[in-house]
């Protein structure tokens, strides 16, 4: 039986995003080109540390989500919370802006995370681990560690990833048809489809998943014919 997680807006897989940092003195004073790559590499390098330890974070705290989950026979439901949380920071900015604010109390933190989890039904597991990241001070790299825990809930139970594009919103059975057909293509046991509206595509849909993609769009099909017909005009030319 297949088994198709489609219909909702789920964030594509990433690595820890870029934290920019303010330029030196250096950029704003008329100083030497040499002073300005090393104010420049000496920030860059300051991201990388930062992007490598909330990696690092990411992936020790997820385990430890996933251990907690599995004792508790509530590693789908953990999922579910998740995949909720991935939307919520995807679409609030202004909630992530508030929990990665170091001025702001951990007790007013945990009253936002206690709201969150009351409207977003959150299982105690999960209201109790974000509780923790903020005692930790951890809370700043929530986006690592649901990543962390998405990527490895997938291997555990094989599920296939796929970013599904489209220039209109698809319906369930059509959404349901296409992770069929990718389960058969993978043979993944599961399949979950990141819907994502792209209105370039004109009509029609893409599927992305490892480094494989399926184009049954307009635009695909319009670039397949130009690029044949250029061939043939390259070729006419050549002859």
């Amino acid at each position: 039986m297949t088994s198709a997680l489609a219909g909702k807006c789920y964030l594509p897989c990433r690595s820890a995003s870029a934290r920019t940092t303010r330029p030196g003195k250096a950029f704003f004073s008329g100083a030497p080109v040499a002073a300005k790559l090393r104010s420049h590499n000496v920030g860059t390098r300051k991201v990388t540390a930062m992007n490598l330890e909330f990696d690092a974070v990411g992936g020790a705290y997820a385990n430890a989500l996933v251990e907690i989950a599995q004792e508790q026979n509530s590693l789908d439901d953990v999922h579910a919370d998740v995949d909720a949380l991935q939307a919520l920071f995807s679409e609030n900015e202004q909630i992530k802006t508030f929990l990665f604010n170091p001025v702001m109390t951990p007790e007013k933190k945990r009253d936002v995370v206690k709201k969150i989890s009351k409207e977003a039904g959150l299982s105690k597991y999960t209201t109790n681990f974000l509780n923790l990241l903020i005692d930790k001070d951890r809370i700043e790299a929530i986006e690592e560690i649901l990543e962390a825990f998405e990527q490895t809930y997938c291997k555990m139970t094989d599920t296939q990833v796929a970013t599904l594009r489209s220039a209109v919103k698809l319906e369930q059975e059509q959404q349901f048809l296409i992770a069929k057909k990718l389960q058969e293509l993978t043979g993944s046991k599961n399949i979950k489809l990141k819907p994502v509206i792209d209105e370039s595509l004109i009509a029609g849909f893409t599927v992305s998943y490892g480094s494989a993609q399926i184009d049954m769009s307009v635009k695909g099909q319009l670039e397949l014919i130009t690029n044949e017909l250029e061939g043939k005009n390259v070729g006419m030319l050549a002859s």
